[in-house]
Formats: structure tokens, sequence, C-alpha cells
């Protein structure tokens, strides 16, 4: 790492790498594990991976609260990976006690470390803005590397030996990351994350809010709203894509066969490759006055989408003649899927941090991920279906969606510009 970062930057890099391997690597496993071994239906299986995905981007919104007040960033980074680390322990276990327990700890914990270990990158830079994004794209590096690697050591150990080898891989994965945050954050600043964030005074003139920041928080909202289109559909790759695999989808290297569960690593590969190219492609149309605006990324990640899908109707369309379907039909879909996530999820938090009234900008964070959270709940809920309807019909209607989504992001764009242009006049607050 460039030696003009933080000297904690590692530390942070490797404990959120080892806490999205223990969260992929368990996700991975999930659904079919709920099918396989604990009987649930399809149906039961889809509601209980919406509910689990969506209170993980509920919970923060707690869990940060939490850590202003009374907790302080490190305590809470602390708390929220030991509850995390027993979670995936208490899944190890066969008894369905156990299971649920294991899930609510997951999502409890996921609470307390998924807001605050993104503050405390940023606090480090608080002296040096120009390393900021570029410390960010080192941490998000760690993410997808642990995103990588966890479907496959978890994944491979789940299905190939047994489910609870899997989820003890990912507990164990957990707790390396909590005793590399704990032994590691003395090369933090001393005065970084140990209290809690001290508040501005409240000023009652912060509540006036112009018209113009009305119509920049109404651009939010609609933006935030599109995106659980998209949310709800991209999030079927650990859900029903991921039964698909499992199901209908030719896996077979020689006499090796894939471990269906191992597909979830696909994303991150193809985060880790194109993220680069797509920060350099809109670099370079920046210079050039051609970069899209906002609605327009949102509109090709969704359409990106839809193609993503209709790869799997193709599929789908195999199955129906051959009884299987290729490999290349899942992991074009994964490609698609990735490339739309890449116009859409970094420029939506882009988009709330530049818009948001300073003093709601924390809200308004909260809104975008409420959105997530409802999106993953749909989406869940939705992937419950795939085993009763045609696996055409299924996978089209994301396709459907995505287009008709797509369509009408367009036909309102020129009032979201209208909208996002606008200044708000210098006020003395």
């Amino acid at each position: 790492m460039n030696s003009k970062h933080p000297k904690a930057l590692p530390i942070l890099f490797l404990t959120e790498m080892w806490e999205r391997f223990s969260y992929y690597g368990m996700r991975a496993l999930l659904v079919l594990y709920a099918v396989k071994f604990l009987g649930f239906s399809d149906r039961s299986a889809g509601q209980l991976y919406g509910a689990y995905t969506g209170l993980v981007y509920l919970t923060p919104i707690l869990g940060g609260w939490l850590s202003d007040q009374f907790l302080g960033l490190r305590r809470s980074i602390l708390l929220g990976g030991i509850l995390m680390g027993l979670g995936h322990l208490s899944l190890a276990f066969e008894e369905i006690e156990f299971f649920f327990l294991g899930l609510f700890l997951l999502v409890l914990g996921n609470g307390f470390f998924k807001p605050n270990m993104s503050s405390l990158v940023g606090s480090l830079y608080e002296n040096n803005d120009s390393l900021r994004d570029s410390g960010y794209t080192i941490f998000y590096m760690g993410i997808n590397l642990g995103g990588f690697f966890g479907p496959i050591i978890c994944g491979t150990l789940g299905e190939k030996m047994d489910w609870h080898y899997g989820f003890g891989a990912a507990g164990i994965g957990m707790g390396i990351g909590v005793l590399v945050f704990y032994f590691g954050q003395k090369l933090l600043p001393s005065h970084i994350g140990i209290k809690p964030q001290k508040k501005k005074e409240f000023n009652p003139r912060a509540r006036q809010l112009t018209q113009v920041e009305w119509n920049h928080i109404k651009t939010i909202l609609v933006l935030s709203f599109f995106s659980i289109f998209f949310w709800a559909a991209f999030e079927q790759a650990g859900s029903s894509m991921n039964l698909f695999a499992d199901r209908y989808v030719d896996r077979s290297i020689g006499e090796w066969q894939i471990p269906a569960s191992l597909f979830q690593s696909v994303n991150p590969v193809f985060i880790l490759l194109f993220a680069p190219l797509f920060a350099k492609m809109w670099t370079s149309l920046a210079r050039r006055n051609k970069e899209p605006d906002k609605p327009v990324k949102f509109a090709f990640g969704l359409l990106l989408l839809s193609a993503g899908f209709f790869c799997l109707v193709l599929g789908a369309r195999q199955i129906a003649e051959e009884g299987f379907a290729g490999m290349h039909f899942l992991l074009l879909a994964y490609l698609f899927n990735t490339l739309g996530e890449l116009c859409l999820s970094p420029v939506g938090l882009s988009m709330v941090s530049e818009l948001a009234p300073t003093h709601l900008t924390s809200l308004m964070m909260g809104i975008w991920f409420l959105s997530n959270a409802v999106a993953h709940y749909l989406g869940g809920v939705f992937s419950g279906m795939v085993s009763e309807i045609s696996l055409r019909i299924f996978f089209g209607v994301f396709v459907v969606m995505a287009v008709c989504s797509a369509v009408l992001l367009l036909l309102i764009r020129p009032i979201l510009n209208s909208w996002m242009k606008e200044k708000n006049p210098v006020q003395n607050v």
C-alpha cells in the first residue's frame, strides 16, 4: 500500500476482508442449507433469505446511532464482530434453535459493525482529503477479496464435507477479523474512535430547508425508489440464482463438479476486474465533458441488469429443450449484473453525499440503506416462487421490470437534472 496512507489502513483492510469472508461465505450456503438440510420449501427459504438480508441493511441505522451517542467506533466494531462470530458458530450446530439464534446474532452484530467500520476509515483522512478516495478504493478491494474467498472456502466445506463445517469456517474467519482489529487498533491515532462523536449544538434554523434543498431531497428519494427495483433483482444471486445453479446448471469440469455456492465468488472477481476500468472511464469522459449524468447511469445499470436476466431466460430455454443449462448463461448473468452494479451502486452513494443537506446527510444515507433493506426483503420473497412458475417467466419478470424502470427513469430525467443542478444559496446558519 502507498506509504502515504495511514498506518492503520492495512488493519481496517484486513478486518473488513475477514468480515466479508464470513458474510459472503455464510450467504452462499444459507438458502441451499435451508432447502437441502432443514427441509424448507423454496418459498419459505426465500422469505427467510429476504428477511435476513433486509434486516442486515436496517440494523446499521440503530447501530450507527448507538455508536454516535454512547459506544464510539472502536467498541461498536469489536462488539459487532464478536456478535457475528458467535452467530456464525451458532450456525455450526444442527439444532434449529441454534440456526435462528445464529441469524439473530448476525443481524444484531452487523448493525454495530457495518456503519462504523466505514466511518472509521473516513476518520483516518480527516486531515488528508486528497487521499480519501484512494483509501476507500483500497478498503473496497478488501471487501471484494473477502467476498471472493468466502464462498469458495465456506461453500466447498459446506457442500462437499458438512454444512456445519462451512458455517464454522465463516465463524473462524470473523474471529480472525476481530483479533486483527483488537491487536491492530494501537496503530490508530489515539483520539479516533474511542469516544462518541460530539454533536454540534442544535440550531433551530437548521430545520428550515430551502426549496433547493427540498428538490435535492426529492431527487434522493426518487433515485432510492428506483434502486429498489435494481437490488430486488440483483440479490437473486444468493437465493433463486443459487438454486438455479444447484439444480439446473451443468457444473461439470471433467469429473469434478463445481459446488453451486462457488458461483457466489464470480461477482467479486468481476468487481475487482472492472471497477478500476469504470473509474478510469468516468474520469476520461468527465475530462471531455461527456460523462453521463446520474439518472442515465442509473438507467444504464438497470438495462445491464435486464441483459443479465435475459441470459438466464436463454438458459431456462435450454433447460426446457435439453434438461440443463450451460455454465456460460450463469456467468454472463453475473457479468452483466456486476456491470450494472458498477453503474448504480457507487453513483447512488455519491449522489446522497453530494445532494443531502449537510445536517441531514446521515438521515438521507439511512434512507438509501432503507431502500436496500426493502429491496432485499422483496427480492427474497419473490425468489421463493422460483419453483412455482416457469423459469423463463420467473427470470423474464426481472427483465421486464428492469427495462420498464430504466425507461421511466429516462422519461423523468429532465426533472431530476433540473433539481440536481440547482445551487443552494449561501446562508449564515
